[in-house]
């Protein structure tokens, strides 16, 4: 019976219990969390739009796999760097060559949401 009790105490106190909250990345964990890491984009519609975050500041992003050809230049590369709490990009054409700034939470040991700058979020994951 005591057995019992414990064990739907414990069920009712995980079940009311908050998940924890999602760690904000400063600087250089941003750099340690994606340089030389791929990070694939949860797309709107199921696919993953990959992203190679190279050590030496080089990003790489390629949309074939998505089919973006018709809309876009499917693969570019640009630079990526670190700017006070945020994750910045520039590519020479997507988003018509302006920095785009994030911050990224981590979700998980391999998972991250992000917020750019102009409002836009989503999910991610981090491979290698």
């Amino acid at each position: 019976m005591m057995i019992r009790a414990f064990a739907i105490a414990a069920f009712a106190l995980a079940a009311t219990a908050a998940p924890a909250a999602a760690e904000q990345l400063a600087g250089s964990a941003i750099k340690e969390t994606i340089g030389g890491k791929r990070v694939y984009l949860a797309t709107p519609f199921g696919g993953e739009f990959p992203l190679h975050y190279k050590a030496n500041g080089r990003v790489t992003g390629d949309g074939r796999a998505l089919g973006l050809g018709r809309f876009m230049a499917p693969r570019e590369t640009g630079r990526w760097f670190v700017q006070g709490d945020q994750l910045c990009q520039q590519f020479p054409t997507w988003y018509d060559g302006q920095v785009s700034c994030f911050t990224l939470r981590r979700t998980g040991e391999t998972t991250l949401r992000w917020r750019r700058d102009d409002g836009y979020s989503g999910r991610a994951r981090i491979e290698g």
